[in-house]
């Protein structure tokens, strides 16, 4: 999406590189609709709209001071439970399997800032995509200027997520480095801190996000070897047509009234 360069533009001045993104907790985020309209749907709690994501992933999914959902993909979900009469329901996944969560009717969508790819539309129904991005390189301040390519990664220890395009880039183009798998995105963080890793290898925005957040003390790095286009889409269910028809009505019905660039600048700029 053009949109991105918008992204790229924000945070320039960070010199970055890209990637892709538990515990099992639910919580209801009250999204009461303007106007009572019936879902199109049968969802598999009455009257809500129940979300699977892994969290906190901030700037996507995460939890304000006040216990509300927000984020990139949590005000989206917010839209699509009002816009269909629903409240929005949220169950906290580990991100590995949580694909499965919707066959075993544990929610109706995954919005968890997924890549849409081949393998996973095997088992899944993804939504049109709504956010581009690509892979990047979390490093500490002091080694931007020598960790800025995957050939600068050899004999490096690099973090990726379990289950992530993340960890199946960094395993296919990072030659010579050693990867280290976590399941839960801020245990990678904390292993940077700490200097049990040399970088974190997931999607731009989430990087570009750490970086801002931690000021001096981090840094992310651009390169471009080995790249290909990513997008993020929301997942359903194998065969629910019903529910990926108003993803993508919404979707599309928020990109023509203007919700959905209110939403990207909030929290890209």
């Amino acid at each position: 999406m053009a949109r991105t360069s918008r992204l790229l533009a924000s945070v320039a001045a960070l010199a970055i590189v890209a990637s892709a993104c538990g515990g099992s907790s639910s919580s209801d985020t009250t999204a009461a609709a303007s106007e009572k309209v019936a879902a199109s749907f049968t969802p598999v709690q009455a009257g809500k709209l129940t979300v699977c994501t892994d969290a906190p992933y901030e700037p996507f999914e995460f939890q304000a001071e006040d216990g509300s959902w927000t984020g990139f993909d949590m005000d989206i979900m917010t839209k699509i439970a009002t816009a269909n009469g629903l409240t929005l329901n949220v169950s906290v996944q580990g991100f590995d399997g949580i694909l499965l969560k919707l066959a075993a009717k544990e929610c109706d969508v995954v919005a968890s800032s997924v890549t849409i790819t081949e393998e996973r539309a095997q088992s899944v129904d993804f939504s049109n995509g709504y956010f581009d991005s690509f892979q990047s390189l979390l490093v500490r301040n002091a080694d931007k200027d020598t960790l800025n390519s995957l050939a600068s990664l050899k004999g490096k220890t690099i973090a990726v997520q379990t289950g992530t395009t993340g960890e199946a880039f960094a395993k296919a183009n990072a030659t010579g480095a050693k990867i280290q798998s976590y399941d839960d995105a801020s245990a990678m963080f904390l292993a940077l801190e700490s200097k049990e890793v040399d970088g974190v290898l997931q999607d731009f925005p989430i990087n570009a996000s750490r970086a801002v957040k931690q000021g001096t003390s981090t840094v992310s790095v651009k390169f471009t070897e080995g790249q290909k286009a990513e997008q993020y889409g929301f997942a359903v269910e194998k065969g629910n047509a019903s529910l990926l028809t108003v993803l993508n009505d919404t979707l599309a019905t928020m990109k023509t009234d203007g919700s959905y660039d209110e939403i990207f600048a909030k929290y890209f700029g």
